[in-house]
């Protein structure tokens, strides 16, 4: 089961029309819809299982600039003005702490990599920067291991997953924003050659435009249009531990772990190395798109085997009664994978030998919504006037989320947008561009 996630009251009545449908409430459909509604615009978000039921509850919880894809810096940087304001934006506390982050290196190449990233970041490397001997120390007290440096970045923090993505759903509807849960969209309905709204398992919702926020599962709902969306899922395990007394209060990226301490002072821990995709149709669709990051992250991500008829991306994926694959599959729960999870545990222990003894209270895994070059998709689609897509954000989405979501706001407003959106517009996957990636998944 995935972590416990703070509870959002369900919607009223479906209704039979809104100026904008928002498919999917995770993190980046529920800001999309707080600055929507904040417009007054009347806006409804679909929820087929519960806010943040998916990968938005159970990430990292890091919000990060340090390490980012250069299309994703500018977005970056607006977002984390936002997380220093999420309080005052939703009303609530989330968690959210600066705190900073730590990319340790072990040997010489470790630091020229990082080192090239700052300077690959100009201006948006801020306060980025190489740290080595008694100030690396400082951050990791108790360590009984010493790191050859790390790059670190004072202005990075952290905050609650669980938290985060719901307070936001709630500020959207104190400002006037429908969030109907267990209502999946079946597919979107078109008329004239542009978006009508959609259909749910419920009936029909009218609608000038719809935003697809559906995370993994984005790219088949925008097949039942006609829009070809490459776009695979990855599942990426996590751990977390009881309180720890001691220890660094931020979050670190090292090979073999990384963790991010919690409210509750326990850790959250995983293995940024290795990760799954589980083979289905969807593989061999998009395979050329996705040749360029494969032969790049080919050691980090492992090929499984998994139910490529019946899965929840299968040729015939199984059913209950008269509903759709997204009803049957309300809320997605892969298995975590337990042994790369302990093993990043004692990798960890072996450097802070506090964790030794606190039990490990929970074990989890999600699916990441990837694309060919690891940079999201918050863009109209030209081919279909009035639909928007948010989705595709590779691992990378928690801490971006409130940004990414004004800026989908934007762009289905038609105000001038947050940031300059080329970077991240549809049609780079279906114009010939050739796929980039400068990080992974």
């Amino acid at each position: 089961m995935g972590p416990a996630v703070d509870p959002v009251p369900a919607g009223d009545i479906q209704p039979k029309s809104a100026d904008v449908v928002i498919v999917g409430g995770g993190i980046i459909g529920v800001s999309a819809a707080l600055f929507l509604a904040r417009k007054g615009i009347s806006v409804v978000v679909c929820e087929k299982g519960h806010v943040a039921g998916e990968q938005s509850s159970r990430n990292w919880g890091w919000c990060r600039r340090m390490g980012r894809d250069p299309r994703e810096l500018p977005l970056i940087v607006e977002a984390l003005k936002m997380w220093g304001g999420i309080e005052e934006l939703v009303g609530e506390d989330v968690g959210f702490r600066r705190t900073g982050i730590l990319y340790l290196c072990q040997d010489q190449s470790d630091v020229e990599h990082h080192a090239e990233w700052v300077k690959n970041a100009g201006d948006y490397a801020l306060d980025s920067k190489m740290i080595e001997g008694r100030a690396l120390a400082e951050l990791m007290p108790g360590a009984q291991k010493t790191f050859r440096a790390a790059l670190h970045t004072p202005s990075d923090g952290r905050a609650e997953p669980q938290k985060a993505a719901p307070a936001i759903a709630r500020a959207a509807q104190r400002a006037g924003a429908r969030i109907l849960l267990r209502c999946a969209v079946r597919e979107i309905e078109t008329e004239g050659g542009r978006v009508s709204g959609v259909v749910t398992e419920n009936g029909l919702i009218r609608a000038g435009t719809v935003v697809v926020a559906g995370g993994a599962w984005s790219s088949l709902l925008c097949r039942t249009v006609g829009i070809r969306l490459p776009q695979l899922a990855v599942r990426s395990s996590v751990m977390r531990t009881g309180p720890v007394q001691g220890g660094p209060d931020g979050a670190a990226w090292a090979e073999g772990f990384a963790y991010r301490k919690r409210l509750d002072g326990g850790y959250t821990i995983a293995d940024g190395t290795i990760s799954y995709h589980h083979l289905n149709p969807d593989s061999f669709r998009y395979f050329t798109d996705f040749l360029p990051i494969l032969s790049r992250e080919w050691r980090s991500v492992g090929i499984r085997f998994g139910d490529f008829l019946g899965g929840p991306f299968g040729l015939s994926p199984k059913l209950e009664g008269e509903g759709s694959v997204f009803e049957r599959h309300r809320t997605l729960d892969p298995a975590p994978a337990v042994a790369p999870l302990e093993a990043a545990r004692a990798n960890m222990e072996k450097v802070f030998p506090a964790l030794k003894g606190v039990p490990t209270l929970q074990r989890w895994a999600g699916f990441i919504d990837a694309t060919p070059d690891a940079v999201p998709v918050i863009s109209p689609v030209k081919s279909l006037p009035g639909l928007v897509i948010a989705t595709g954000f590779s691992g990378h989405g928690f801490g971006i989320g409130p940004a990414a979501g004004r800026l989908t706001a934007d762009l289905v407003t038609g105000n001038t947008p947050l940031v300059d959106p080329q970077a991240f517009r549809y049609e780079r996957f279906i114009d010939g561009t050739r796929h980039r990636p400068t990080t992974g998944v």
